[in-house]
């Protein structure tokens, strides 16, 4: 089970704008914020989001490869959340559209680079069906 998960960040009061703007819809909220990190819980036995400065005084950079997935509770809330995530700075890795085995993600990389997805597992194969 996964207890949390950290990005970087070379801009934590940007960040924190950020996220506090966006996982609301997911229902996500400030969890606690110290001087270098802040973290986003979503509930009871639900794992947090650490946003944080590197430990390592090196800035912050994205990792590649590396992607943290959101779930999402259907096609349309996958569209809002990618569009809320464009309007608030991140930049468009992927527009939300089937991907494979009733998979159905967008994604995008916040203003770090940190990559995200947005998703649903569904049946239906319409695009926002």
């Amino acid at each position: 089970m996964i207890g949390y998960v950290t990005i970087g960040t070379s801009d934590l009061e940007r960040t924190a704008a950020f996220f506090d703007a966006l996982l609301p819809d997911l229902g996500g909220a400030r969890a606690y914020s110290l001087d270098r990190m802040i973290a986003w819980g979503f509930g009871p036995s639900r794992p947090l989001l650490v946003a944080t400065f590197p430990s390592d005084g090196q800035p912050a950079r994205a990792g590649n490869g590396t992607m943290v997935a959101l779930m999402a509770t259907d096609k349309a809330h996958v569209a809002r959340l990618h569009r809320r995530a464009l309007d608030l700075g991140a930049t468009d890795a992927g527009v939300p559209s089937p991907v494979s085995g009733g998979f159905f993600g967008g994604y995008f990389r916040d203003p770090d680079g940190n990559k995200f997805c947005v998703f649903v597992m569904t049946s239906d194969p319409s695009p926002l069906g």
